[in-house]
């Protein structure tokens, strides 16, 4: 079964809106790697309609410029993209399609299909949905040391949680964080008592 993939730049405080206006300061070669290889087995994009717009309103020039980002801009060109949205949508990026039906149900059949990874990128809302519905395998999350103190957060409020296993970590030397994390099977009830016993002792 094809593994899904999300991809989000993220403050310390939790925030995903609009990382242009906080991201490139702290972005280096080490974060490049990263983002590449979060692409680099896939051949599937799923992405929000927001998203999409942004990437389809610049990709396909860079890879006409032919500058340095032509390579990565002609990778995402080259990918079936898939938008998940309620409206009709024209395209004019190769290789893009509207997802047909239900959110959930699609991606379900997606991942049955023979093929490589299917990635995502920023699409918050689309992020959300896989996340409660157990269809996402691997959140990457770039925490920046930054508090932007407004904007959307990656988790909305909900009376369910979500429990999250960590995988992997690394530092780059600009101070993010690069996490990543599976879902994990929800951790039970425990109360203070049961975690005291982990407290160190005078006797020890």
């Amino acid at each position: 079964m094809r593994k899904t993939t999300a991809s989000l730049f993220i403050s310390l405080d939790g925030v995903v809106e609009a990382p242009d206006q906080w991201h490139f300061p702290y972005f280096n070669d080490e974060m490049g790697a990263a983002v590449d290889a979060s692409f680099a087995t896939a051949d599937t994009l799923l992405l929000g309609r927001k998203t999409y717009d942004s990437f389809a309103g610049a990709w396909p020039v860079r890879e006409a410029e032919g500058g340095e980002d032509a390579g990565f801009a002609k990778k995402l060109g080259d990918a079936r993209k898939i938008v998940a949205s309620r409206q009709d949508l024209t395209f004019t990026w190769r290789n893009s399609e509207r997802l047909k039906g239900e959110l959930a149900d699609a991606v379900t059949a997606l991942k049955r299909e023979p093929g490589g990874d299917i990635a995502l990128s920023g699409s918050v809302s689309v992020v959300r949905q896989l996340l409660a519905h157990r269809l996402l395998d691997e959140l990457h999350l770039l925490v920046h040391p930054i508090a932007v103190r407004k904007g959307m957060r990656l988790f909305d409020e909900a009376d369910t949680t979500i429990p999250l296993r960590l995988i992997s970590s690394a530092t780059f030397r600009t101070g993010v964080l690069h996490l990543v994390y599976a879902l994990a099977e929800p951790t039970g009830d425990a109360t203070y008592d049961d975690a005291k016993v982990h407290l160190p002792r005078d006797d020890q």
